[in-house]
């Protein structure tokens, strides 16, 4: 299990505070002390769920949203724009139980990214992440792709 740290918590709860996220559904359970982890559940309740007891594609889309970019705001700095550039969802199967996301930057990326953003004034990273249930069956797979580019080249 992913320790916390003390401003990884308050990220946490903030989060969980933010009423745009909170009208989700959704609630973060983890950030990991570094910020490369961020674990969310998305449970299927009477907030969640449509007419016929399956959990809204909007609620599953707008839980999984915000998360990476956050992590790249908080991991690059303030020097940095972080912006979706584009989303792609799969529905692939019904969501009927509580969801859970594990979103992951390797350090490895990170690091390629930062070396990008030294020579060039932007920079696109695209990442996966998949709601699962607990016994690991994916119902639903986000591809993302984030636009950063440094403050400076804005102003």
């Amino acid at each position: 299990m992913m320790k916390e740290s003390f401003e990884s918590k308050l990220w946490r709860w903030g989060g969980n505070l933010f009423p745009a996220y909170r009208g989700t559904g959704a609630r973060v359970i983890r950030i990991g002390a570094d910020f490369h982890d961020v674990v969310i559940k998305l449970p299927c309740n009477w907030k969640t769920k449509n007419h016929m007891g399956i959990t809204w594609g909007g609620s599953l889309y707008a839980a999984l949203d915000p998360i990476y970019g956050l992590m790249l705001y908080k991991l690059l700095g303030r020097q940095y724009r972080v912006v979706d550039s584009k989303a792609e969802i799969r529905f692939l199967k019904p969501v009927k139980e509580t969801m859970y996301a594990h979103f992951h930057i390797r350090k490895k990326d990170l690091h390629i990214l930062e070396k990008e953003l030294t020579v060039a004034e932007k920079a696109n990273m695209h990442l996966t992440v998949s709601l699962k249930n607990k016994a690991g069956t994916v119902h639903a797979s986000c591809d993302k792709l984030i636009h950063i580019s440094r403050l400076s080249q804005l102003l």
